[in-house]
């Protein structure tokens, strides 16, 4: 069995776009499967974009428009990403005693997000067998995971200051009878993604039992002579 990690690496990595957070990810992941790499939480800002996960039905963007879509690796059906909104990618070796199954991982992801919302006064809820979190019957954060030889990859995208219009386009995960929502319309004011993060990556670490939480610095991972996966069904209009 492998050693247990009891660090966290962090970076917040601003806005950047979808592909080359997936190729950042997937250089993460071989790193860790060579054990070169302690346990990794990437926090980013996309641009406007649809993601569609494993299985996912391409009926089910309405009308992307200008936005593209793009297949994806992880769970799930449909969804949006874009500003306003905070997506978290934990990359984390299931192998550790403290996160022996999947089933294990992805509660404790969801209660890193309940938790984090209860501290700015919101009450978010499971709904299974949906996945994701909810505010009554309103979602308001997006769960899709995927695993690679026992590490975590994609993740888990909560709303808060989310231009909701861009939902109107898709049917969310599939659900046509679900409404989303964000923190700003739920609190009625903007929120500060900084201050979310931060709330979010002391749950996530707490819950998982990480002792450490370490900013990682320019230079712990580098993507050389590597193109960005290929995946656009919809390529964006000029």
């Amino acid at each position: 069995m492998m050693q247990e990690m009891a660090e966290l690496l962090y970076k917040d990595l601003g806005r950047m776009d979808y592909l080359a957070a997936l190729a950042l990810q997937q250089r993460i992941v071989e790193l860790k499967q060579r054990g070169a790499l302690a346990d990794v939480i990437l926090f980013v800002e996309h641009p406007h974009v649809y993601t569609l996960g494993r299985g996912g039905k391409v009926a089910n963007v309405l009308a992307a428009r200008e936005v593209p879509v793009i297949g994806s690796s992880r769970g799930g059906d449909v969804t949006y990403h874009g500003p306003g909104q905070l997506v978290v990618y934990p990359l984390i070796d299931l192998r550790s005693k403290l996160r022996r199954d999947v089933h294990r991982y992805l509660r404790n992801l969801e209660m890193s997000c309940i938790r984090t919302l209860k501290d700015f006064g919101l009450e978010g809820i499971r709904q299974p067998p949906y996945t994701g979190i909810w505010v009554d019957n309103r979602k308001i954060a997006a769960i899709g995971i995927a695993v690679r030889r026992c590490i975590t990859f994609h993740g888990l995208a909560l709303n808060l200051n989310t231009d909701l219009s861009y939902f109107n386009r898709i049917i969310p995960c599939g659900l046509s009878w679900a409404d989303v929502t964000s923190m700003a319309r739920e609190l009625g004011a903007e929120q500060n993604l900084v201050e979310v993060r931060d709330r979010f990556l002391s749950h996530f670490a707490e819950l998982f039992g990480y002792s450490k939480i370490e900013k990682a610095e320019d230079g712990e991972w580098k993507i050389e002579d590597r193109d960005p996966p290929s995946s656009i069904l919809h390529p964006q209009m000029s």
